[in-house]
């Protein structure tokens, strides 16, 4: 745990790269008729320019997102893409130059995110754009702000998506004129500042606006299209009545949600973050509310945003109870919602910002068009509630852990589980009858959950990654982009401390755990498992040190090699793409899984880099917590014979960097009908103890 803080600590969110086109590479994506202008003085951003009418006009301005937003990827160093920006703020081209995303390099492909980049041609930079999942578009998404997701890369893609529009973004202020020009400065609510207000003076002050729509409003906006009616009413009945208040500034929100609900809020905002409350006051089963059956929890909301300076600012629900009760006085009951504007976003609350209600409705049955009209609401509050201070640059990794928030649940759950199931050994281990039910049961839960579901196989690639990140970026807020791989880790590392490696080896990984099902087929399949001579084990064991030390020096050194060396691990064949892979990948993660039918787990035993490097890590482990008695080795070596790692030593001494922590001897030694001391100790009326645990 204290290295990962420790790295988490000296990361720093502004890394030294850059981009590499000069002109003449950028002409290569933007052949005749383009033309490729001079590089702005201000802004690394090449203007393409195209003849009109004798002249030449700007067509798009082309940039490149490392320059603007080099958040790391997974392989620890950012991802590089050309991107071309129209005039208008509408995507014309965003191609993938260079990238070191473990799960497209000898994985997935290329392929799949170079289409996922193409799906951003035509949208605009004025709109959120969230990651969908897979087919999203097809399957009823807004095609205007939702782009396919791809299987297995939840959290790369995300990645991808923050780096196309932070720094699209960033190029709209400084050289398209629109959006907030407070590039580099945040504004934030001054915390000091607090005025017990009613809603009726609140909404006097304009600090809670309200946006009502009425029958005869719609009728006028819909004029034309032939769908001006939707149902019977009077011309004055409210179809849509929200009210709106930023809730970040303490004389609005204080007021509004309550002392605690205030200090929880703003402790989860952090410095830089804003939130908006909208309130649905109309009829609660409408089509025209915003906040109905449509509305997906910690979602981009379909139809509300939040627009500035011409710039639809990016929005996302925080995933709170959305009933009234509990809110001031005054305010009508209803749906609500908190949305969150993070500090990249460059909100500017002190200047007049807009919250659009988009109302849909369908023309045609078979073939149906959506006809959508806007209505909007200002706000504009005093300038003296806010200061301007430096804002914090980086990436916004928080979506992902709120996305990933049951997962996490699930994680939390199996470890609770596990520790104290492993901590108490005179409990469930001692248990010849249950324990092994519970082992294969737990491993089982392992492969499916842990591995297909969360996607949380740890991997070599992680401390590659890290290499790249200490030599090159200085950046590890890649790790934070994938919580349950990061809460597994930090785990391992605990577990390294108090027990050794055995804890994640022999419980936590995937693969293992689908090694031990199929080795346990051997036993029904009647195949005699192979014991490795020991004059053969010992420097076959020796062998995952050197895979590890090649894998870091060919990563430290810069090899291009080092990606395909990776491979030498089969966890992204079996796990995260589940064997849908090219043949010899697949064959050869099949091959390792059949092995385990004649030697037992022997991938973690010989060749697993990652099993050396919690193995090298696991000797500052403080416990000798696996049990042993005196005549252990001497005259008994039934553990010894019966440990099918081999890490049991002739005197009897547990080897733990060898150990995979099944537990199997544990119980031996507990059971007085297979622990040969206890055996001979009864039938001579005597009772022996085991050795305790100690500290080393």
């Amino acid at each position: 745990m204290a290295m990962l803080v420790a790295l988490l600590v000296v990361a720093r969110l502004s890394p030294a790269v850059a981009g590499e086109l000069n002109r003449e590479g950028i002409a290569r994506y933007f052949p005749p008729p383009l033309v490729v202008g001079e590089k702005d003085d201000a802004l690394p951003v090449w203007p393409i320019l195209k003849q009109q009418a004798g002249s030449y006009e700007v067509f798009a301005y082309a940039f490149e997102s490392i320059d603007f937003a080099p958040l790391p990827g997974f392989g620890g160093t950012p991802a590089d893409l050309l991107i071309a920006l129209a005039p208008d703020g509408t995507f014309r081209d965003v191609k993938v130059l260079s990238h070191r995303e473990p799960v497209f390099l000898e994985g997935l492909g290329s392929e799949p995110l170079f289409a996922f980049v193409e799906q951003y041609v035509g949208l605009s930079a004025r709109q959120p754009i969230r990651v969908g999942r897979p087919n999203a578009r097809a399957s009823g998404a807004a095609p205007q702000t939702t782009v396919d997701g791809i299987a297995m890369a939840t959290a790369s893609t995300r990645t991808i998506n923050q780096s196309v529009l932070a720094s699209a973004l960033a190029v709209a202020r400084g050289k398209l004129g629109f959006g907030a020009a407070n590039v580099g400065l945040s504004v934030e609510a001054k915390s000091d500042l607090f005025e017990p207000l009613s809603l009726e003076a609140l909404m006097a002050r304009g600090f809670v606006r309200r946006l009502t729509v009425t029958r005869a409003e719609a009728t006028r906006a819909f004029r034309g299209t032939g769908v001006e009616e939707a149902g019977e009413g009077a011309p004055e009945d409210v179809l849509s009545d929200l009210y709106v208040a930023l809730l970040d500034v303490p004389s609005i929100g204080r007021n509004l949600l309550g002392p605690k609900r205030f200090e929880a809020l703003t402790r989860e905002l952090g410095p830089g973050g804003h939130a908006l409350m909208v309130l649905n006051a109309g009829p609660v089963d409408a089509p025209e509310n915003p906040l109905g059956d449509t509305f997906i929890l910690g979602a981009v909301p379909d139809r509300i945003s939040v627009a500035q300076g011409g710039l639809v600012v990016n929005a996302r629900d925080m995933a709170v109870e959305r009933r009234g009760a509990g809110l001031t006085e005054g305010l009508p009951p209803g749906d609500w919602t908190i949305l969150r504007i993070d500090s990249a976003a460059g909100f500017d609350p002190s200047a007049p910002f807009t919250v659009v209600q988009k109302i849909v409705r369908e023309r045609g049955q078979i073939l149906s068009e959506k006809i959508a009209r806007d209505f909007t609401v200002e706000t504009k509050l005093p300038g003296d509630l806010f200061v301007r201070v430096a804002a914090q640059d980086g990436p916004d990794w928080t979506e992902s852990w709120r996305a990933r928030i049951p997962t996490l649940a699930g994680i939390g759950a199996m470890l609770a589980l596990l520790v104290p199931v492993l901590a108490r050994q005179k409990g469930l281990v001692a248990d010849a009858r249950r324990f092994p039910v519970f082992r294969l049961a737990f491993l089982a839960v392992t492969v499916g959950f842990i591995g297909y579901v969360a996607q949380a196989q740890l991997s070599i690639v992680t401390l590659m990654g890290l290499v790249r990140a200490v030599l090159h970026t200085h950046d590890f807020a890649f790790l934070l982009y994938d919580p349950p791989s990061l809460v597994l880790w930090a785990f391992v590392l605990f577990s390294l401390v108090l027990w050794g490696r055995g804890t994640f080896c022999g419980w936590l990984c995937p693969f293992g755990a689908m090694q031990e099902l199929v080795a346990w087929l051997a036993r029904p399949l009647r195949i005699r498992q192979i014991t490795v001579p020991p004059a053969l084990d010992g420097p076959l064991r020796k062998l995952k040190y050197g895979v590890l030390a090649g894998l870091l020096a060919a990563t430290a050194a810069g090899l291009p090699a080092a990606d395909a060396m990776a491979e030498v691990e089969p966890f992204k064949t079996a796990i995260t793409l589940s064997f849908v892979r090219s043949w010899p990948f697949v064959a050869y993660a099949v091959g390792l899984l059949v092995l385990n039918l004649f030697v037992y787990k022997g991938f973690c035993r010989y060749l697993c880099p990652l099993g050396a490097a919690l193995a090298v890590a696991g000797r500052v482990r403080i416990l000798n917590w696996i049990p042993r008695r005196a005549e252990c080795g001497t005259p008994c070596q039934l553990c010894k014979v019966r440990c099918r790692y081999g890490a049991i030593a002739q005197s009897g001494q547990v080897d733990y960097p060898e150990c995979f922590q099944c537990m199997d001897c544990v119980t031996i030694i507990h059971d007085p009908g297979q622990c040969v001391p206890q055996v001979v100790a009864r039938r001579h009326a005597k009772r022996i103890m085991p050795r305790p645990a100690t500290v080393r």
